[in-house]
């Protein structure tokens, strides 16, 4: 018998995932658990395995595909079966039933009224609001949703989709809204009425669209270009934008655009750290210690137990109001081979210093493995944010927060500053370089410089017994 396969959910959030590559091809045999194909959502990729045994007698889509989730995408079993009631276009149609029955109702109707009185009920049918209708088909639930939210229709602007056959997703609404502007609730009626094209830009608030904007020109439609084509020329390459590219480049410009962000620096003694790095590897070479524990591991130890102190650096910004969390959610800057992702340890304050470094180094490599939940990788997953960059011999820089959250702690190499050793010594001393930058709507320079030196005196003064 033959069983379909079917695209995986990866999270509430993830409405459709895009196969990178194909591992089996058409007529291959296959065991159960063989890797089928390798998709991707937005944050992270991961391995599909065959669901039974037999010949893969047919694949739906084709690499680079982006592919609704809980759509059949291949078809294994017994060569010679058929695959009709296994074809994608049966599997959407249990995701959305009553959006396609209803044009097909009222094109029944026009049928019908044009038998009856065909001189003067033929026309009817040709008027555009048909095609929209249809068109409104190809939508999907979570981008409806989206649109009657902030109390719009598919009908009161033009968008592109960017999901299989132009299905448009939830996402491709808020591109378009962010680039082009929301129309006021005027300026969408009155689009509808003379079937005018929404502008480029609105002079409204915020860039909204209002009525009088409506004479300007159209914005210019969507390229039919190919994504996967490249560009080469004598001296350059034209290289397709990674799925994770495009979200990194979007959420940070979205964090400077949409913030008030500032980074303060300060340096602090880290010879109790390098004095404990020291211990962990002689007890590692005895035996004596299964855990690695790293010099990031324990500035993390360190940021979690600032933050149980200044929690109002914990928390989220929420535009009218402040979320501050009781518990320590760490997210952790992770450099992978499809880009940076920031995973959230949650509850990371429950963890003694050794049992932090296993869960930072799961999630690390569940990260750059694609077996990371996504849902931990939403900005919103997370309370705080750590980056380390001083495996790189980074000195400073200003790392960008991950809305909505309030901060995020930039890690820097070790450098050696003179300092007074007591007595009148003095001597050059290994420092860590601590990056700060918060988000001034959320905290005052005052109170984020006290979270950032609670930082500095909880690494100056770390303890800890292997």
């Amino acid at each position: 018998m033959a069983v379909p396969v079917i695209m995986p959910r990866q999270g509430q959030s993830v409405e459709s995932c895009i196969i990178s590559e194909w591992s089996k091809q058409k007529g291959d045999k296959v065991e159960e658990g063989d890797v089928l194909c390798v998709y991707e959502t937005d944050k992270a990729s991961f391995e599909l395995e065959s669901p039974a045994s037999g010949t893969l007698l047919e694949t739906f889509f084709t690499a680079d595909d982006d592919v609704p989730v809980l759509t059949n995408i291949a078809v294994i079993g017994e060569e010679g079966e058929a695959i009709d009631e296994f074809l994608p276009e049966n599997a959407n149609a249990t995701e959305e039933p009553e959006q396609p029955a209803q044009p097909a109702e009222e094109k029944y109707e026009d049928t019908s009224a044009a038998t009856e009185q065909p001189q003067k009920e033929q026309p009817e049918p040709a008027v555009s609001q048909e095609s929209d209708t249809d068109e409104f088909t190809r939508i999907s639930p979570r981008a409806k949703s989206y649109l009657q939210k902030i109390g719009l229709s598919q009908n009161d602007i033009k968008i592109s989709g960017s999901g299989p056959q132009g299905r448009i997703l939830e996402q491709d609404v808020i591109n378009h809204i962010e680039q082009h502007g929301k129309p006021t609730p005027t300026a969408a009626q009155a689009a509808r009425e003379e079937k005018s094209g929404m502008p480029a830009e609105g002079t409204g608030l915020g860039g909204q669209i209002r009525r009088e904007d409506l004479g300007k020109t159209a914005a210019p439609a969507a390229s039919t270009t190919p994504a996967q084509v490249l560009e080469e020329g004598a001296d350059f390459t034209v290289k397709k934008l990674p799925n994770i590219r495009k979200i990194i480049a979007e959420n940070m410009h979205k964090s400077l655009q949409n913030s008030a962000q500032l980074t303060h620096h300060l340096g602090a003694d880290a010879r109790k750290l390098l004095n404990l790095r020291k211990q962990v590897k002689a007890a590692q070479a005895e035996g004596t210690l299964q855990s690695n524990i790293t010099l990031n591991d324990m500035i993390c130890f360190a940021v979690i137990k600032a933050l149980k102190k200044h929690p109002e650096a914990n928390s989220h910004f929420l535009g009218d109001k402040i979320k501050i969390f009781n518990k320590v959610h760490l997210g952790l800057a992770v450099d992978t081979e499809r880009g940076l992702m920031v995973p959230a340890l949650q509850n990371a304050d429950d963890f003694n210093l050794e049992g932090l470094s296993n869960q930072l180094k799961k999630i690390a490599n569940d990260c750059k493995t694609g077996k990371i939940d996504p849902e931990l990788l939403a900005s919103t997953a997370a309370s705080f944010t750590v980056s380390n960059l001083g495996a790189f011999g980074i000195e400073i820089f200003t790392p960008v927060i991950n809305l909505p959250q309030s901060g995020i702690l930039g890690v820097n190499t070790i450098t050696h500053r003179p300092a007074d050793l007591g007595d009148g010594t003095i001597g050059f001393v290994p420092h860590l370089g601590l990056s700060l930058t918060y988000d001034h709507r959320s905290l005052d320079g005052a109170p984020a410089s006290r979270f950032l030196q609670a930082i500095k005196q909880e690494i100056e003064n770390f303890e800890h017994s292997l």
